[in-house]
């Protein structure tokens, strides 16, 4: 029978929890800014102020992802929440690796 936590136990099961806050947080973030009038140009960095953000988003998205997988294997983390941040990372992995394989 699997133990489910409250509470995450492991150091890797907390960063993974507190990164993808983070990037919630950053998703916000550019949720406002874009609504506030910023606007991207052709490239990625045209807009520094719409850019960094995005790329902090994308990097604790792949870093949560990869903090839960070490959790949960290595350290045997049961915390739920660990298990979904881990799915999102894996998510974002694959976006992020569908773009630079496959740019438009």
């Amino acid at each position: 029978m699997i133990k489910i936590t409250f509470l995450p136990e492991t150091r890797f099961g907390k960063w993974s929890v507190v990164l993808m806050m983070a990037f919630f947080v950053l998703l916000l973030m550019i949720r406002i800014l874009a609504t506030s009038g910023q606007q991207g140009g052709e490239t990625f960095f045209d807009n520094p102020i719409l850019a960094i953000p995005a790329l902090l988003m994308g990097i604790s998205g792949v870093l949560a992802f990869f903090t839960g997988i070490v959790a949960i294997l290595k350290n045997k983390e049961r915390f739920f929440l660990v298990y979904i941040t881990t799915t999102i990372g894996l998510l974002v992995l694959i976006f992020w690796l569908g773009e630079i394989l496959s740019p438009h």
